[in-house]
This record gives structure tokens, C-alpha cells and sequence, in this order.
């Protein structure tokens, strides 16, 4: 291994270390990851000896950006989509609607996980977060009550992603990367679901109250609720298109984000005060640097043939074994860089195995806060919500991520 490589990798593990202790250095991690992502890309220019090396670099960086611009666009089409619904308030109606006005609160904490679970198919793992979190908080809940409430929001935001492209980051990488086919995983549902419901089982131990939801009613115009239905036809046109026509999600997306754009310039009346355009620049875009910086990392470590000890585990263990381990590592390291890292380092497994991979993967880091951006994004709004504290239900969250993994494993055998 030359000094380069060693210098680009320790570089690598730092950019890492800049995201696993966030909440201690105060830096952002879509900063950190950025700044030695493109760092390192440059370092290998710079270091080329000729036309030749120069050449493979270049080639090597354009395959990357290729890879991200494919996940960039489709996110933020999806993500505009959700953006515009939610400050309209027509998820917040939505909960409203489906919600009883009094409930007793075991059966509350089965309804809010079913909610997190399907709202977190269809949207980003964040603004799933943010919207439960926000119905936790109308709730008048004792603190262990409260908690157990986020603990299960938490679980359900991850599982709920698995499934489908639009609600997890690294279900899409999977997909995009042509190792599990749309409908197949959509087939996820099955087991994650179930792991919710066991999950809210363990949970509702002590929730004997009852609790009156309070009413909160915004007002929907008719462009409103077209473009809602239009997302919903925005999600079942992209599955329909790439099963019978192989189109890709992302050119679906962003020609449903064109017809919102012309749906909201012809029926609606605020073209000037709110203008649809704008809430383009309200998406999460700290996120979509974070996997800039993360793929623009990996990339490299692909470059330099780094990612091959990745694939050790996988030949000591058979992959079912190494994909659960996977799980238990997402919690501590981030999915995203993982699964990506994963991807390019040229693993071969059966389409049943790589299902085993996305649900490890997504749902993994459900057991530590600090895990995922759901646990983060609730531990910021959850007053009392602790490592700690979150630490308390840690046997539950491990029974119900091995008894997921488990039935996607059965699922997969007869898949395979």
C-alpha cells in the first residue's frame, strides 16, 4: 500500500469519525464529509504520475457522479414533493383524520407506529420523525410514556423505509445498483410490519390510560389535494414503469415534479406570494451533502482498491451471518456510507441475501439513538429522550430487529 493510499484512507476514517461524534464536535456532518470527500478526489489528481493514471482517475470520478446525480435528483424530486404537503398541512390533517378524537393509549401506540410506518414508505425518514414527534408532543404523556412513544416512532420510521425506494436512502442505493428488483421488495413490508407490531407489544407494558387527541385543522385548497393525489400517482407510475417498461425512478419523479409545477401554476392563485418553485429550497439539503460527501468517500476507496477488506467478513461467514452483523454495525456506523461502501465492493449474493442486506441495514440502526437520522431528529425533539434512556429498551429493539431479520431470511429462501 503506497503512502497515498494510506494518507487517502486515514482521511477517510477521520471524515467517518466527523460523523459518528457529531453531537461532540458541533460540526456538521454533510461539512465534514464534503470537505474530504472532494479532498480526497483532488489528492488522487494531484498524485497522478501520467496521461494514463490521470485518465483512470477521471474515469473513475465521473462513474461516481454519475451514480450520485442519479440519487440526487430522484431525492429531491421526492423530497419537494413531501415538502410542499407538509407546509400546506395536509399531513398533519391526515393524522387528525385517521386519529380517534379519544383513545385509549395501548391502542394509540399501535396506531402511531402503523402511521410511522406507512407515512415513512412514502416520505423521507426525517419528516416522518419530525410529524410523529410532533403528535407525541400534543400528547399530555408522563416521560417513560413519552419515550416509549419515540422508541417505537423510531423503529417504525426505519422499517417502514425498507420497502419502498422513496423511504430509505439505502433501499434506493440497492435498487439503483440493480441487486433487488422493485416488486421484490416491496414483498419487505411482510416481515417489517410485523416486527413493529411485536415491537409495540413490548412497549405498551404500563400504558393503561387514555388520552384525547387535540384537534388541529388546516385549510386545503382544491391544488392541495391534487398534488397529494399526484405524488400517490407519482409512486405507483414509477413502480408500474420500471416493472413493465424498465424506466428509471428517476426520470418518473422528476417528470411528477414537473406536472406539480405546472398543476400548482394553473390552479393556483398564489403564483406570486408562494411560489412552487420555492419549496425546492426548503428540502433537507444538509442531507443531500451528507451523501455527496459520503459517495464522493467511498468512490474513492473504491479507486484505490480499499473496500477488498470489506469483503473479508463475507468470505469467513456465510452472508446471511455477515448481514445481520451489517445491521448491528449500522448502528454505530452510519447506513449510508456503509451500504455504499458495501455496494462497491463487488459482493456477490443471491437477490434473497441482498433483501436480508436492506432490512439489516435500514432497520439496524434503530437500536442506538444515535443509529440513524430518525433517532437523531427525535432525540433533538423528545425532551427526556436520552442515550440512556433509549438504552432501556435496548433487549426489545434486538428481539424485534433479530425476529425481522429472521422473516426476510425465510422470505428470501423462498424467493431465491
Amino acid at each position: 500500500m503506497s503512502l497515498l493510499d494510506t494518507a487517502l484512507i486515514i482521511l477517510a476514517v477521520v471524515a467517518l469519525l466527523g460523523v459518528i461524534f457529531e453531537e461532540v464536535t458541533r460540526i456538521n456532518k454533510a461539512k465534514v464529509t464534503l470537505f474530504f470527500g472532494t479532498l480526497s478526489w483532488i489528492l488522487l489528481f494531484l498524485a497522478s504520475d501520467n496521461d494514463s493514471e490521470t485518465n483512470a482517475v477521471s474515469a473513475g470520478l465521473s462513474e461516481s457522479i454519475a451514480e450520485i446525480a442519479g440519487l440526487w435528483l430522484f431525492l429531491v424530486a421526492a423530497m419537494t414533493f413531501v415538502a410542499y404537503l407538509n407546509k400546506k398541512g395536509m399531513i398533519e390533517n391526515l393524522i387528525y383524520m385517521i386519529m380517534p378524537k379519544q383513545v385509549s393509549e395501548r391502542r394509540l401506540l399501535f396506531l402511531t407506529g402503523l402511521f410511522c410506518f406507512i407515512f415513512s414508505s412514502l416520505a423521507d425518514n426525517i419528516t416522518a420523525t419530525l410529524v410523529s414527534c410532533s403528535l407525541i408532543l400534543s400528547l399530555d404523556l408522563d416521560l417513560r410514556k413519552r419515550i416509549q412513544f419515540a422508541t417505537l416512532v423510531v423503529f417504525a420510521v426505519n422499517s417502514g423505509g425498507v420497502s419502498l425506494i422513496t423511504g430509505d436512502v439505502t433501499t434506493l442505493m440497492i435498487f439503483l445498483a440493480d441487486k433487488v428488483e422493485i416488486l421484490t421488495l416491496l414483498t419487505l413490508a411482510v416481515p417489517a410490519s410485523m416486527t413493529v407490531f411485536i415491537l409495540a407489544i413490548f412497549l405498551s407494558r404500563g400504558l393503561d390510560g387514555t388520552v384525547t387527541m387535540r384537534s388541529h385543522s388546516h385549510t386545503v385548497r382544491p391544488v392541495d389535494a391534487v398534488i397529494g393525489a399526484l405524488f400517490l400517482l407519482t409512486i405507483l407510475c414509477t413502480i408500474v414503469g420500471n416493472v413493465l417498461f424498465s424506466v428509471p425512478p428517476v426520470l418518473t419523479f422528476l417528470f411528477g415534479m414537473s406536472v406539480m409545477f405546472l398543476v400548482s401554476r394553473f390552479m393556483s392563485d398564489d403564483s406570486e406570494l408562494d411560489p412552487i418553485l420555492e419549496y425546492i429550497r426548503i428540502i433537507e439539503f444538509e442531507t443531500l451533502l451528507f451523501f455527496l460527501g459520503i459517495l464522493l468517500l467511498v468512490g474513492m476507496l473504491k479507486e484505490i482498491h480499499a473496500l477488498d477488506s470489506l469483503v473479508a467478513i463475507y468470505n469467513v461467514m456465510p452472508p446471511v451471518y455477515a448481514n445481520y452483523l451489517m445491521g448491528l454495525f449500522s448502528a454505530v456506523i452510519d447506513n449510508v456510507p456503509l451500504t455504499a461502501a458495501l455496494l462497491k465492493s463487488g459482493i456477490s449474493m443471491t437477490e434473497g441475501e441482498w433483501m436480508g442486506l436492506t432490512y439489516a441495514v435500514g432497520v439496524g440502526g434503530s437500536l442506538l439513538v444515535i443509529g440513524s437520522a430518525a433517532g437523531i431528529v427525535a432525540m433533538s425533539k423528545i425532551p427526556g429522550l436520552t442515550f440512556a434512556a433509549y438504552m432501556r429498551y435496548l433487549g426489545h429493539l434486538w428481539a424485534a430487529y433479530t425476529l425481522g431479520y429472521a422473516g426476510v431470511f425465510m422470505l428470501g429462501r423462498f424467493i431465491n
